[in-house]
């Protein structure tokens, strides 16, 4: 079944058709050149036709990808209208809005988006609030959260699940090109582990770690999640990764597939607060962008689900 195209495919389309060249398309959407590819290429997948000719000075547009352009740019002004109207109602909603989560999650998925949600709703004030523990949404702790949990919501608990929050071990590509990529227990025991992660990251990962015999592979401890992706980018060894934040980036490997932990990530809020209209305006804002960045992995998934 072909995946339906969606604005940011043909916003991608436009832009190359306009550069002619997936480098000058990438830096004024500012994004990476092998992020362009892959969403011409999802592209032409999702609508059965070559939209351009790879050519050694450029992209090409054939004569279906001609045949587009025309209604790509109607797409693109209803798009446009649209974010105008966003706009409009951004400027009315005010306040303050409360936003928890992990500190891996407000660092890698929530905080590339604050400038764009910033530009859109200019008299709401974020805070973000990424300690240790649960807020509580029924006390009042925090206004809305970006939670990974195993279980059905408490009641009061309102809001969209995003995707299955699948954990599993990733290294950096300089880490695999020294040392090689482990594909088994056996193998991860002539490798470094970088442990730790803080919270219940550190309980359910140690736990994991003893109980495959590993402890004695651990040469670092971090004391969050944050530090524990940025050890295994440096290099520094093996850890453990939320998948929709590895899968992500091009410098990390991922070095077995995901376990199924049954947990899922959802953007939620409280009912006595799910009609605020900043509240509101966060929910919708934050889980297009996040629904977006999860739709752009499908791609990746798939080529490592080939290989």
């Amino acid at each position: 079944m072909r995946r339906a195209a969606d604005w940011n495919d043909w916003r991608h389309f436009l832009a190359v058709a306009r550069a002619g060249s997936t480098l000058v398309a990438a830096r004024s959407l500012g994004v990476s050149q092998t992020t362009v590819a892959r969403r011409i290429a999802a592209l032409e997948e999702s609508l059965g036709l070559p939209l351009f000719e790879r050519r050694p000075a450029g992209y090409a547009l054939t004569a279906a990808g001609h045949g587009l352009v025309g209604q790509a740019e109607a797409i693109e002004q209803a798009a446009l209208a649209t974010e105008q109207l966003a706009l409009a109602s951004g400027r009315e909603a005010a306040g303050t809005v409360r936003f928890t989560s992990e500190d891996i999650f407000v660092t890698a998925l929530l905080a590339p988006h604050i400038a764009d949600f910033q530009e859109s709703y200019p008299a709401i004030r974020l805070e973000f609030d990424s300690s240790p523990g649960l807020r509580d949404l029924g006390l009042g702790e925090a206004d809305v959260a970006l939670r990974s949990v195993k279980r059905e919501q408490p009641a009061g608990i309102v809001g969209r699940a995003l995707c299955v929050d699948d954990w599993t071990l990733y290294c950096s590509r300089a880490y695999a090109a020294r040392h090689g990529v482990p594909r088994s227990i056996e193998e991860l025991r002539q490798h470094a582990l970088i442990g730790g992660g803080g919270g219940h990251l550190a309980r359910e990962y140690g736990e994991w770690i003893d109980a495959a015999g590993l402890a004695g592979r651990v040469t670092m401890e971090q004391g969050s999640a944050t530090g524990l992706l940025s050890a295994i980018r440096t290099g520094l060894g093996i850890g453990v990764m939320p998948a929709v934040i590895a899968d992500a980036d091009p410098d990390l490997v991922q070095c077995a597939p995901p376990a199924d932990h049954g947990r899922q990530l959802w953007l939620v809020t409280h009912e006595r607060v799910r009609h605020n209209p900043a509240v509101r305006a966060v929910i919708d804002f934050f889980y297009e962008r996040l629904s977006a960045h999860i739709r752009a992995l499908e791609p990746i998934r798939a080529e490592r689900r080939a290989a």
